[in-house]
């Protein structure tokens, strides 16, 4: 029997089954939670044959052994799910801790109890920790002898960087697994599955279409939040039947119940993604033009229509370099700034931050001059444009270097009466003919029109 033709949660799903069965009480996105292979959506590229991760789940791991695994990726993108596939598939044991709430005594006790199965029964242990960036550096530490020795197959999973989050130590003795957000119709298909599974609604819904693609809006990749305003949408339609009125065999659920139920009008993007991208555009092309009420005015519609305030910030912060540039280098502090609180504070009050920073890149002096300049630098450089590095600027803080004349004839700046040493900087063929940055005349960039025309007669350029 093959892996995906297993039922790997076997009894569960037999209480799940039910509808009157106790085990229903269980949130819908815990009951179609995937139990094989062939049920998860998205991950096709971790999951490919032969891909570590799939060969870890199916137990094949060969004479290497099997290797433990970091999950990086947003919520709802299946790390829980591929835990306990990881630990079901192989017939292994499987201990849950979450890093919120456990600690080093906790861990020394898994490993322990992973050592007396082995020992006893020759079973391996998967230990699942969740939220792992939430341990210290200390309860890391803890980690690293059951999993060197494999005491435990560790899957840890994570939404933060793990390359910040993780300890080099860690990192080293595990593969990581970037999962993505599913794609929409990945989670229409979650949706869709849902309704029809015995483990979900068991056909006695319908999800309207124009219902479906909100929900998938508003889900943005993320499976759990998909399912979640699935079951909160058929109670607004369950409750919708008049006391005492016969229930028709299937209810549908409509756009204007899925809007009741997570609170959010459907503000219409296809279902193709374009007008996702024509919003986000119009929003950046309405800060560049100086329109601020139409810039408000996009922001509104991507607030509205679920989208994710951290993509908007990011999106800001890019204009703010881009087009405002150093006609206003405030606004790029602005746009960090909020950056930062948006994804402290969240939704609702993160509207606010956002339409400062959207304000004040709207009504500032635009330059795009630095955005200029830097890609006509790189346009060079791929151009192979840019010879050595002149010999008195290059590193001298080692031995050997004086006697390879580097560093020999460097006028150090601050020697200077103005700061200011007129020497070559740039490579012998690019120096005197390049101009990457011309500052505008619009705003603080004024000003520093002004300076830099001096500093290239200063330079001798």
């Amino acid at each position: 029997m093959s892996l995906e033709d297993t039922d790997l949660f076997g009894a569960a799903a037999a209480d799940a089954a039910g509808a009157d069965h106790p085990a229903s009480i269980a949130p819908l996105a815990v009951r179609m939670r995937p139990r094989t292979l062939r049920e998860v959506r998205g991950q096709g590229e971790v999951l490919r044959q032969g891909s570590p991760l799939r060969r870890l789940i199916e137990g094949s791991a060969g004479a290497a052994g099997p290797l433990s695994a970091i999950l990086w990726g947003p919520p709802g993108t299946g790390k829980t799910t591929l835990a306990h596939l990881v630990a079901t598939a192989a017939d292994r044991e499987f201990v849950e801790l979450s890093a919120v709430t456990a600690g080093v005594k906790d861990v020394r006790a898994v490993m322990q109890q992973a050592t007396r199965a082995r020992q006893l029964y020759g079973r391996q242990t998967v230990l699942f920790l969740d939220e792992i960036h939430r341990f210290t550096k200390a309860q890391q530490d803890a980690l690293l002898p059951g999993v060197e020795n494999r005491q435990v197959v560790l899957v840890a999973a994570t939404t933060e960087n793990p390359s910040f989050s993780v300890i080099a130590p860690l990192l080293s003795r595990s593969m990581l697994v970037t999962l993505v957000p599913l794609t929409d119709d990945d989670i229409a298909d979650v949706l869709a599955s849902a309704v029809a599974d015995e483990r979900g609604l068991a056909g006695a819904y319908r999800l309207d279409d124009d219902a479906s693609e909100h929900l998938v809006r508003l889900a943005g990749g993320d499976a759990r939040r998909a399912l979640t305003f699935l079951e909160a949408a058929a109670g607004v339609t369950e409750d919708a039947v008049a006391p005492g009125a016969p229930r028709p065999d299937v209810l549908p659920i409509t756009l204007a119940q899925c809007e009741q139920a997570v609170a959010h009008a459907a503000v219409r993007y296809d279902r193709t993604g374009d007008q996702h991208y024509d919003v986000a555009s119009a929003l950046i092309k309405s800060m560049r033009g100086s329109d601020v009420d139409a810039a408000l005015h996009y922001l509104a519609r991507m607030l509205e229509a679920g989208e994710d305030p951290r993509f908007i910030a990011r999106r800001i912060v890019i204009s703010a370099s881009e087009d405002v540039g150093l006609g206003d280098p405030t606004a790029l502090q602005t746009a960090v700034a909020a950056m930062h609180a948006v994804a402290q504070i969240g939704m609702p009050e993160a509207r606010i931050i956002l339409a400062q920073a959207v304000v004040h890149n709207a009504m500032a002096p635009k330059s795009n001059a630095a955005y200029v300049g830097i890609n006509e630098a790189i346009a060079d450089v791929r151009a192979g444009r840019g010879g050595p590095v002149p010999a008195h600027l290059r590193g001298s803080g080692y031995a050997g270097a004086a006697r390879l004349g580097h560093g020999k004839g460097y006028v150090y700046a601050h020697d200077e009466p103005d700061a200011v040493a007129a020497q070559q900087y740039l490579p012998d063929d690019l120096a005197g003919t390049t101009d990457y940055y011309r500052p505008s005349d619009r705003g603080f960039e004024a000003r520093l029109q002004e300076r830099w025309t001096w500093l290239k007669g200063r330079l001798g350029r």
